[in-house]
């Protein structure tokens, strides 16, 4: 950080000049089309949209680009330039609008109605600009000019009064260079997480094939048929649901994840009494979807979508369920098609064959794996954790490095 002081002290030692945005940079808003313009044909306009600034980390993603027939109109300035800092201009979420991603080279690219594009000129460098807007400058005062109950939209206007400061050239490029290593640690230290988290989790599998033993001829199995029997809930009706209520209904796109249909305590109790019901401890597996997907139920109020979420209803006198558990993560299942969508079916459940060990072998099988387990959900949990602390970390610095004193007309 020396040398950005010893630049400052030496090329604006009473401040630095701010100039309005129209002064420095221009602003482009994207192509229109409707949704009959959309298609897949090869010999197409490929047009990013808010989506593809990835919102966590300010960076182009190039993930579900559509496509526009070469009739509609795209003019000159509308295809994206390296230099170009595409911005998302509206959006029905505060938390997208204003987003922005810096493109690093020319690319055949052009961009949504939705969108908008910041050209710099000479005065000011792009990529001093790209951290000028991802900073508090640009967030406080578009949290100010934009007023919105609804639709939240980026225009003309929304630049006319940002004031923006102008350094001389050699302390931008050093604010860059500085920033810029900031976003590199960041993802060397996310590329060394990530990579840590996959040599444990092939750690972690390695161990559980070799400790379940599922591929040796010599081993000892028996059908989950011949340890209980497949158990589901009752059916309910999408009439007996509502978006809010009494007990979490888990779908099978919702299952191992956030409840997004209630049933009522009536219904509840009812069925509960009269229909099978999973106890604590038993493992619920998906039947479709994610075919294998299995939750250990904690006994909370919870019911389930029939046929979809299941269980064997075992006593545990042979196989513990915690076992079965990790067993089921083997995919012993025979799946077959059935017609255009893949499930896994009753007879197929309990015909698979778990290996047999005494409960005691079970009990120290199962030690293993669950200290496995919390080892990489840590680091799953960590991973996050550690990045947002470093972009916090990043957001300080950049905002302290854009801060200066504005230099006096006196």
């Amino acid at each position: 950080m020396s040398k950005i002081n010893d630049l400052i002290k030496e090329l604006c030692p009473n401040g630095v000049e701010y100039k309005y945005f129209y002064s420095v940079a221009k602003y482009i808003r994207g192509i229109t089309y409707n949704k009959s313009n959309e298609t897949e044909e090869v010999d197409s306009y490929k047009v990013l949209r808010a989506n593809n600034i990835t919102l966590d980390s300010n960076k182009l993603n190039f993930e579900d680009v559509k496509k526009v027939h070469k009739f509609v109109r795209v003019k000159d300035e509308q295809w994206l330039k390296k230099g170009d800092i595409l911005i998302c201009a509206g959006s029905g979420s505060k938390e997208h609008i204003g987003k922005v991603a810096y493109i690093a080279e020319d690319i055949d690219y052009t961009f949504g109605g939705f969108m908008g594009v910041i050209r710099c000129n000479k005065s000011i460098n792009s990529s001093f600009m790209f951290h000028i807007l991802t900073s508090n400058i640009f967030r406080e005062h578009i949290g100010i000019t934009i007023n919105s109950t609804t639709i939240n939209n980026i225009n003309n206007q929304t630049f006319e009064n940002l004031s923006i400061p102008i350094p001389p050239l050699e302390v931008q490029e050093e604010i860059i260079r500085i920033l810029d290593k900031f976003g590199e640690l960041e993802a060397e230290l996310e590329s060394e997480l990530e990579s840590e988290l996959e040599a444990r989790k092939s750690q972690y599998e390695f161990w559980r094939e070799k400790l379940l033993n599922t591929g040796n001829s010599n081993q000892e199995y028996i059908a989950l048929g011949d340890i209980g029997k497949v158990c589901m809930c009752k059916r309910i009706m999408k009439n007996e649901t509502s978006d809010s209520g009494d007990v979490p209904f888990y779908k099978i796109g919702t299952f191992g994840k956030q409840a997004d249909a209630y049933i009522s305590y009536d219904i509840f109790n009812d069925y509960k009494k009269r229909f099978s019901y999973p106890k604590k401890g038993e493992i619920l597996v998906s039947c479709s979807g994610t075919i294998g997907r299995s939750v250990v139920f904690d006994g909370e109020d919870a019911y389930f979508q029939d046929s979809n979420i299941v269980w064997l209803s075992n006593d545990e006198s042979k196989v513990l369920n915690k076992f079965l558990y990790y067993f089921y993560q083997t995919s012993p299942w025979n799946i077959s098609d059935g017609g255009t969508i893949k499930r896994l079916y009753n007879n197929q459940f309990i015909s698979a064959k778990v290996p047999l060990y005494s409960l005691e072998e079970q009990k120290k099988i199962v030690n293993i794996l669950e200290r496995f387990d919390k080892l990489i959900n840590d680091i799953s949990e960590g991973l996050p954790a550690e990045i947002e602390l470093r972009r916090k970390q990043y957001d300080y610095y950049r905002n302290k490095l854009l801060s200066f004193e504005e230099l006096s007309c006196e």
